[in-house]
């Protein structure tokens, strides 16, 4: 199946990340019609989520000036998330994607944030669980994805933050504020 600007994102992004976006898109599909998500929306925004994910830290540097993407503190702190916003961005501008819900699954499927939709939820994962991903902790999420979408989202937050803890990398708070807001949300009744 062909996509639009399959060339372009290519040029950008490179052929084995846009093998992993094919493999997110077909990821995200079984999700939306497993928790009766909008299939369209689902595909576009697990197609464009990796639309800026641009190797050369200078040239991605280049792309935010390009589309005047301001970088935060945080972004800086942790640049493995500029990509998610710019893309967003991108999405807009140049690809013509104008669905707020749309870009913000593409903004926010790095760090997840408060209040996800169940579209948020649906790429996140998708990016998270897709069949490529090897790391310890995926098989588990992979199951729980089949049966709680909250539950898979909350697992994969806390392991994310496991393994940035460990690292000693830094913690975008939107990252935290996703987990907690689920935890309230289920009163504490996870799993």
């Amino acid at each position: 199946m062909k996509f639009l600007y399959e060339e372009d994102i290519i040029n950008r992004i490179g052929e084995k990340r846009f093998k992993h976006t094919l493999r997110v898109v077909d990821t995200a599909k079984e999700l939306a019609q497993i928790y009766g998500a909008d299939l369209e929306k689902t595909k576009i925004a697990a197609y464009y989520h990796d639309c800026a994910k641009i190797k050369d830290y200078d040239k991605l540097i280049e792309e935010c000036r390009k589309y005047d993407l301001k970088l935060t503190k945080e972004m800086k702190a942790a640049p493995q998330i500029i990509h998610s916003y710019l893309g967003a961005i991108i999405a807009e501008k140049k690809y013509g994607v104008k669905d707020k819900e749309i870009l913000n699954a593409i903004r926010y499927h790095t760090t997840g944030r408060e209040s996800m939709t169940l579209l948020e939820k649906i790429v996140f994962l998708a990016d998270y669980i897709e069949p490529m991903r090897n790391f310890n902790g995926v098989e588990r999420a992979r199951e729980l994805a089949k049966v709680n979408l909250d539950n898979a989202v909350y697992f994969s937050l806390n392991n994310t933050l496991s393994h940035l803890c460990k690292s000693n990398d830094y913690i975008v708070l939107d990252t935290v504020k996703a987990r907690n807001f689920i935890l309230e949300m289920e009163d504490g009744k996870i799993f």
